[in-house]
């Protein structure tokens, strides 16, 4: 039997399935981040930045973690917090669902729920006051930190890389913080520059709307200009709506066997949409964020 150190030991080494999806006629395969132990893939960058700022001194035993987050990330700040015995206080939006505000709770940290509209009423705002305010404090700031990038270009590109072999030639990823997506597109790129790498980001975003709006879906929508996006590491960029996310997410649970979250299903949304487009011998890699199970009631109605 293999043994691991602790919980923190078991984050990483996903799985890479080949799965089949309705109207889609080319191979994909799922990289299934939901079966990290906190839940979600941002298990991978929390762990990262968190022993990074360890090593160079930044965080130390009796600082307080701070970071804002629309829960995932949130959640994993939280899960490794209780592990090496740091207060947590977490800000979240109010379209955070109430699961992940639940779950935040249950490991212990502090949930601060955050207006979306108004000047310094936003949750990264409002964690970046929090952390300017206490001073024995180390926010992990995901939206500008490039720790985030570094995290999933040491581990999570180089895992798919192998899982698959080298034989992708297309990866679909969710943006948000754009840390995955940047760093899994740097390191496919260094070993086969010809991947093409398509990234997904919400209609209503400051990226890719002309009047940015606010959006109900969780874990994309690229609204840190100034943050991690490198418009140079992704080749197409495809938007979705509200609408035809949360559509996705039910379908694919009830008829594709697949308990996946917003982002997931944002995802093969964009899969599904351009599959007539893409060569018929495409090997296409995508990654499934998180678990439907944290959105039963906005999703579900559960």
């Amino acid at each position: 039997m293999q043994k691991r150190r602790s919980i923190l030991a078991a984050i990483g080494h996903t799985p890479f399935v080949e799965i089949q999806l309705k109207g889609v006629g080319q191979s994909c395969f799922a990289k299934l981040e939901y079966l990290n132990p906190g839940g979600s893939i941002k298990d991978r960058s929390a762990l990262f930045m968190i022993e990074e700022a360890e090593r160079l001194g930044q965080l130390k035993p009796g600082f307080t973690l701070i970071e804002g987050s629309s829960g995932n990330q949130g959640i994993a700040v939280a899960m490794i917090g209780a592990v090496k015995g740091y207060p947590v206080i977490i800000t979240v939006p109010e379209r955070t669902s109430s699961e992940k505000v639940a779950t935040l709770k249950a490991y212990g940290a502090e949930v601060i729920v955050c207006k979306e509209h108004g000047e310094g009423t936003g949750y990264t705002e409002v964690a970046r006051a929090l952390h300017l305010s206490k001073v024995d404090s180390f926010m992990l700031n995901q939206y500008y930190n490039p720790q985030n990038i570094e995290a999933h270009y040491r581990s999570t590109g180089p895992e798919i890389w192998q899982q698959s072999q080298g034989q992708l030639t297309h990866m679909i990823m969710a943006m948000g913080s754009c840390g995955t997506a940047m760093g899994v597109s740097r390191f496919l790129k260094e070993q086969n520059p010809r991947i093409q790498i398509i990234g997904v980001d919400a209609a209503t975003s400051a990226l890719s709307a002309a009047v940015p709006a606010p959006y109900l879906v969780e874990g994309i929508g690229v609204d840190a200009l100034d943050g991690l996006f490198d418009r140079a590491w992704v080749d197409q960029v495809e938007t979705v709506t509200d609408e035809a996310v949360f559509a996705e997410v039910r379908a694919l649970a009830r008829e594709e066997g697949l308990m996946v979250g917003l982002s997931s299903a944002a995802v093969t949304c964009v899969l599904k949409r351009i599959t007539h487009s893409l060569p018929k011998d495409a090997q296409i890699g995508m990654i499934l964020a998180d678990s439907g199970r944290a959105y039963l009631q906005k999703a579900f109605g559960a």
